[in-house]
């Protein structure tokens, strides 16, 4: 029986380090599309991200049912912080 699969934030696009113009300001969590219980089949949104000029869903990269969420809208994240933990399905 395997574990909890954790799901942590992607790595930003590179064009935000060439440019930076999208990537302005703190990268902070818009909206919170989940809650503990929920099921999430791969590619659905979990969270919404501000950059201070454009706002980017965050997609799911596995299905399964959203064991514990650990940001909160308004969140300041970095690549790789841990976004939640699923059970899989």
């Amino acid at each position: 029986m395997s574990g909890p699969i954790e799901v942590r934030m992607p790595k930003y696009p590179e064009c935000w380090e060439s440019c930076g113009n999208c990537a302005q300001g703190d990268v902070f969590v818009l909206e919170l599309l989940v809650q503990a219980g929920d099921t999430l089949a791969r590619d659905d949104n979990i969270l919404t991200l501000e950059t201070g000029k454009v706002a980017l869903d965050i997609p799911c990269p596995y299905a399964g049912t959203v064991r514990e969420v650990f940001v909160c809208e308004g969140d300041v994240l970095a690549e790789g912080a841990l976004l939640l933990t699923l059970d899989p399905s």
